[in-house]
Parts: structure tokens; sequence; C-alpha cells
């Protein structure tokens, strides 16, 4: 049996299409590929990443000609992308969850001032606590932004609503941004059959020519963008957004009715699935509704006459056709995979109502569920509850429960998760490993090791058993500064691989206080932690610490986190509050699945800086963040590797000693992933080694805004060149190739002044 949504109206032919077998992500992408977007401005998050991902891989195979502008974080990636759509281009993006949220300040701008552009969503569960599973609530903080909302019920629907996007969005009565959401993994990951359209030619007549109603690039007619606007003027304007936003009722029936001739798909604002005679029904959103489709078929034949509806539009919401679908159903249960707490419902129960108030004729008994948040399974056998649900209530004529979590244990006051692990003591990692002196002449720290045999008897503050990637650098790199740090420590990680490893609701691998926020906010978060504990002191609330004895205040980021997160921990780092900032650097984004970040080196091949006969690697020299960092005039800077224990060991005693006693700490540790690196497990200090050889990744301190260098190979005739160091890894082993000798020389041009610089300010101190 046919969906209702998919009998065609008119006899007309589609064009010509191909099958093929896609994810959501990839159908989005490849929507991208066709419609010939001009640039996509994007950041990672998962599930969304994919997009980028694949639009990567073909733009390294020459594919496509989309500019892809990687950002610092989603908030940067909303304003290059509209900043480009103010130059009268196509312009895409990508993102999920809590990225949709980081650039929300972003998304009123792009609607108020009336741009259009097209923003695919991986619909994935807000934090906190971090969970990056499927649910509705990312989606629902977008809906009073102004832009237009599409839903995506399976690959084959990302794929043609991108292109209804286009034309929606670009309409002269509307003129307003387009976000097509899509279920994260059920449908982003989850690969089903699709047709594509196969002629270029044939899509770039349906979507027609951008019309350039006002551009940046017009130098001839100068357009000034969002002025500063009085009281009288704003809500002027407001009402013309909102006109606009009606049209748009108007406009996305005819577009759907355009995209159905061209495709042979039938999209409407509303699907109704066997509800011309269904007496209850089950309101649903995007993969949800698949199911109870099936399960609706299912009781059909039972003898039940019950439906399915799916708004595929969630902006501008359909209240005529909400009303008009359940005008003769006698009960309803509305599922929202996302809660508007204290509200007794979700936003899609919020508004069903709503719409239904307004018909006084309509006697429709409507029960709101929450269902599915963080991916919880919805599975047949919900559906059937919920279409019993709603018969029950319908029997009754009355609803006994308005108002209830679907699937839910709200737990057992008697019963408590089991407690982590016993808290190490502080005499226990109190041993003097390091002893730290001051240079009472030259005011920099001296550091005496005990063997490093003694440090392995320092009990360890993570639990062994991790979940890391076999060979990970990041566990060698903290047992050693764990095992040199005295006393109390409190760490707070950022989003990233060392987060997700360690942690996982009940249990920890930490034996000590730990905290987790997002990346962009870690340092701030640290931060105001750090002054409480100091101000509290002050106040008598907790005891004062003897001399060298103060909490240890660390935050471990990645350099994905130095990205996005950068804006933070320079604030910190200006601020200098005592505490350690502690990045391991793998390169790239590895969490996410190894997307390029600032630090992945010029060439190097990530997922989102693919290798093939167009593209050849990232585009451009990573950024130098320890030298940022010395910028900011705090007492220490180091780099280290665990590839060199001694060396790093001497630097986190200083660093301790430093934010014990005068300020912020920042410290960039290279480290081993031999994942995305492409080497073996094993290959760590080889492959470590060569790179401090090479100069690519010099060890050195900055004290006092004084450069010291503490390990030169030049000095000891180790010297090695980056053709060595490349050749290692199967991730840049492609720039040794013939064609690519203008981005080896390149490279080592660029490693050859920073070293020589560097060396200069050794030999200078004065600079």
């Amino acid at each position: 049996m046919l969906h209702e949504a998919e009998v065609p109206l008119t006899p007309s032919e589609p064009v010509r299409q191909v099958h093929d077998f896609r994810s959501g992500n990839e159908a989005a992408a490849l929507a991208a590929r066709d419609i010939g977007f001009h640039m996509m401005g994007y950041f990672p998050i998962t599930p969304s990443t994919e997009v980028a991902e694949t639009l990567s891989a073909m733009q390294a195979d020459g594919e496509h000609d989309i500019v892809m502008v990687p950002a610092d974080g989603e908030h940067s990636a909303a304003g290059i992308c509209y900043g480009a759509a103010l130059g009268g281009g196509r312009v895409l993006n990508a993102t999920s969850s809590q990225g949709l949220l980081y650039a929300l300040e972003q998304l009123p701008v792009q609607a108020g001032t009336r741009v259009p552009m097209v923003l695919n969503v991986a619909t994935r569960t807000v934090s906190g606590p971090l969970d990056i599973r499927c649910d509705h609530s990312d989606i629902y903080f977008v809906l009073n932004t102004g832009w237009i909302i599409l839903m995506a019920r399976d690959p084959q629907a990302v794929y043609d609503l991108n292109f209804a996007a286009i034309k929606i969005g670009e309409h002269p009565d509307v003129r307003l941004p387009v976000i097509v959401a899509y279920d994260g993994f059920l449908t982003s990951h989850q690969k089903r059959r699709i047709d594509r359209f196969d002629d270029p030619e044939e899509v770039k007549a349906f979507l027609g020519e951008r019309e350039d109603v006002f551009t940046a690039l017009d130098a001839e007619h100068p357009v000034t963008f969002g002025p500063y606007m009085n009281d009288p003027d704003l809500i002027n304007n407001k009402v013309q957004q909102s006109e606009a936003m009606e049209a748009a009722k108007r406009v996305i029936p005819e577009v759907l009715a355009e995209l159905e001739i061209f495709s042979g798909r039938r999209y409407l604002t509303v699907d109704s699935y066997r509800m011309n005679d269904a007496d209850v029904a089950v309101v649903l959103m995007n993969s949800a509704a698949e199911n109870a489709k099936e399960v609706a078929d299912q009781l059909r034949e039972k003898g039940y006459k019950v439906g399915v509806v799916s708004p595929n539009v969630l902006r501008p919401f359909p209240c005529d056709e909400i009303r008009a679908t359940l005008k003769n159903v006698r009960a309803a249960v509305v599922g929202d995979r996302g809660d508007s707490y204290g509200a007794d419902g979700g936003n899609l129960s919020l508004e069903v109502r709503a719409a239904l108030q307004q018909d006084p004729d309509n006697r429709t008994l409507v029960l709101s569920r929450i269902y599915g948040l963080g991916g919880k399974d919805f599975f047949d056998s919900d559906a059937e509850e919920f279409f019993f649900e709603a018969l029950e209530a319908a029997e009754k004529g009355r609803v006994e429960v308005p108002f209830a979590y679907h699937g839910a244990y709200a737990g057992d006051p008697d019963q408590h998760p089991p407690k982590g692990l016993p808290a190490i003591k502080n005499e226990e990692v109190s041993r003097g490993m390091a002893d730290v002196t001051k240079d009472p002449e030259t005011g920099r720290l001296e550091v005496e090791l005990k063997p490093l045999w003694e440090m392995t008897t320092v009990p360890s503050r993570v639990a062994p058993g991790h979940g890391a990637c076999p060979g990970c650098g990041f566990f060698p790199m903290l047992r050693q500064a764990y095992s040199v740090l005295e006393g109390h420590v409190v760490v707070l990680f950022q989003t990233g691989c060392a987060m997700v490893t360690t942690t996982g609701y009940p249990k920890t691998a930490h034996r000590i206080t730990y905290i987790h926020n997002l990346f962009q906010n870690g340092a701030a978060t640290l931060s105001g932690l750090v002054e409480m504990y100091y101000e509290r002191v002050r106040r008598g609330e907790i005891p004062k610490p003897a001399e060298g004895e103060d909490t240890t205040f660390i935050m471990v980021t990645g350099d994905g986190g130095m990205d996005i997160g950068m804006g933070a921990a320079l604030g910190t780092a200006h601020r200098n509050h005592r505490m350690i900032i502690l990045e391991y650097d793998n390169q790239g984004y590895m969490n996410t699945g190894s997307q390029l970040s600032y630090a992945t080196p010029l060439g190097h091949r990530t997922s989102t800086s693919e290798v093939g006969k167009a593209q050849s690697g990232k585009r451009f020299h990573h950024k130098d963040t320890p030298q940022i960092f010395a910028a900011c005039n705090l007492p220490y800077v180091f780099t280290a590797t665990e590839g060199y224990p001694e060396d790093f060991m001497r630097k986190i005693a200083k660093a301790q000693w430093y934010a014990q006693h005068e300020g912020m700490v920042y410290g960039k540790v290279l480290s081993f992933c031999p994942l995305n690196w492409r080497t073996t497990d094993d290959a760590a200090q080889e492959v470590l080694q060569t790179a401090i050889d090479t100069c690519f990744f010099p060890l050195y301190e900055v004290e006092h805004g004084h450069t010291t260098i503490t390990y030169d190979p030049d000095a000891i005739g180790r010297r090695r060149t980056m053709a060595e160091w490349l050749g290692e890894m199967g991730k840049t082993k492609h720039i040794l190739a013939p064609e690519h000798a203008d981005q080896l020389e390149a490279i080592e041009q660029e490693v050859g002044v920073r070293w020589r610089k560097l060396k200069i300010k050794h030999e200078h101190p004065e600079l």
C-alpha cells in the first residue's frame, strides 16, 4: 500500500534520475553538489559532520567547486554563512545539537535581515549531561528565530527538501533562510535507496537563478544591512518578517507541487496516513512516524480505525492543515522528542493544541507524550501503546493523563548509582617527585626530578581500562603529568576523546574531582571555580592551605578546543587565573572522526581536507598556539611530548608551581594518534622523535617572557628532514609525491622560519 504522500497528483513525467544507496548526510551532500552552492561554512559536530566530510571527498576528486570554509566554531560558521549570503550567492551549512545552540545568536540576525541560505540539521539531544544521540530538543530552540523549518523523514526527503529549501527561501515574497532537519543517526547515518537527479542542467533550470534583491557586493548601489532601529521601526520590521513567514505558508505548497512534477515524489506540508476515516491518530515527526505507519497497518487489519499525522513543515506551523487533518479525530497522542519544561508538553504538542483551539467545532482529545530522548529507541510496541492510549481516551471521552514521559524511569530514591573509585589520599600523591626551587638571581625555576622509575610508584589519578584507541598518546601524557603533580588536583575536561573515553554514566575513570563543559567554554568555567576557591579561602569558609599545598586546577583540552574555545581561553589568560591549560595536540578533531583543526599542518589529510586529483590535504598552515599564549604575558608557557617524559615532567613541575603562586600556565603537548595519523599502534616513539628532530614541533619554554629551547637537534647533530617525518605517517605520505613538491617546499620553509625565530628568541632573552 502506498502512503498518501506518495500518490502523484499529475501524470507529468519527472526528470531522468538514477538509483543510489545513501545515508541522510550523504543525501544532503549530494543535494549540495547538484544545487551547486557557492560556499559552505562549517564546523564538525556529531552526527552532522558527515555532510562536510562527503563534500570534502567529492571536492578532492573534482566533483564540485563549492568553496568550503572551515570555521573555528559553529558561531563563526554561522557568521561566515551570513556574510557569504550577503554577497548574493547560495550558501550551505550543516550542524547539530550544541552546535546549533552555539550558532543561535546569529540565526535571528540572518532571518531579520531577510537573507536566504540552507542549513541542514541532524537533530540531536541538547546537553547536559552530554549525549550525542537523537531527539528534537535542538530544533525546538530554533522555532522563534524566524527560520523556515522543513522536516525530512528519510534520506530521500533530505535530498529532495534541500532543493525545495532553495526555491522557498529565495522566493521574492519570502526571502528567509531555511532549515532542513532530519533525525540524527536514525536518518543521518542509516542508508536507504534514493533517486537523485542525473542532469545538472535540468536541476539548474528547476532552481532558476538566485535573484539579487540586495547584495553587499554592488558598489554602485550601496546598502546598509542591519541598521540600528528605534522603537517604532523595529516593530514594523517584525511585522514584515511575520508577513514573509505567512507568505511562506502559501509558497511552500506551491514549491512542493513543483518539486513533485520535477521529481515524481510528493511532499505535503502535513503527511497524513490512513486518516480519511480515522477515529484516533498519533502525531509524530520524522523517522518515528514511519514506525507508526507500519503499526497503523497492523491495527487496521484488526479493525481499529487509526492513522498517522506527520508535519513536514515545522515553521511556519501548518495550523490549517493540522485542523483539517484532525477534524473528525476523537483522540490523538502527540509525541515530542523534546520537552518544553514546565509547559505540560513538548513544542509540537503545544502547537497542535493551539491550532485545534482555534476551531470551535473541534473536539479532539489531545494526549501529550515525551518519548525517545537521547536516542532512546522508538519501537513498534511504543507506537502501538500510543494508539491504544488514544483509543482508550476516545472510548472514555476524557483524558486521564494529559502529559507524561513515555518509557522513562524517574528513579528510585532508595537506589543510588554505585560509588566511584575511592578517592586518592593527599599523602599518596605528595611524595616530592620534583623539587622546585627559584633561582634568586634569575628568578627562573630549577627542577630536580626523582628517577623516572620512582614515578611509577605514584598512584594514578585515572584508573586503567579506559576506552581509548590502542596506542592513544593521551593517557601516557596524562600519567606522566599526574605522577609529578603534588596534592589535590581538580580537573576540567573539555569535550573530546579524553572526556568520552573516561566517563560513561554511572561509571568514571577519575579518582579526583572531574568537571566537563563544552569545549567552547571550559577555560571560563574553570576560571570561575578558581576564583571561587580563593574567595572562599579568603572568607575562611575553606581552610587556608599551607605553602605549596594549594589545590591545583587544570583544564585538559584537545587542539579542537583551542579552536572553538580560543576566545574563552585567551580571556582566561589575560585575566591570569591561577590554573593550567594543558592541550593535547593530535592535529585534528579526532573525537568526531579526524576533521581538520587549525592545528592540522599544511597538506595533512583529514576527513575534511581529503586528498585527490583536485586537492591535496589541508590548504593552510597550522597556528602557533604556544606563541599566541606567550604573547599574553603569562608567567609560564611550554611545549612537550610524551615521547620525552623527563622534559615533560620538569615542565609540569614548573607549571604547578607557577599556577599556585603567580598565575596561568599554558602547555601544548604533541600527542600521538595512530588511528588518524595512519600508523601502527606502537609507532609513537619513532614518529614523535622525528617530529622533534625536524623542528616541526620544537621543545621549549617561555618563562616570564624568556624563551629557552630545551631540546636542540641542530646542536647535537640530530636534525632530520621534513620528508622523513611525513613519510612515517599514512596521512602525509602523499606530500612526498613529485606532483606535490611545491607543498613540501612550503612546509619546509614555514618550519624553518618558525625555528629560526625561536632560536633568535633563545639567544636574545629580551625578545
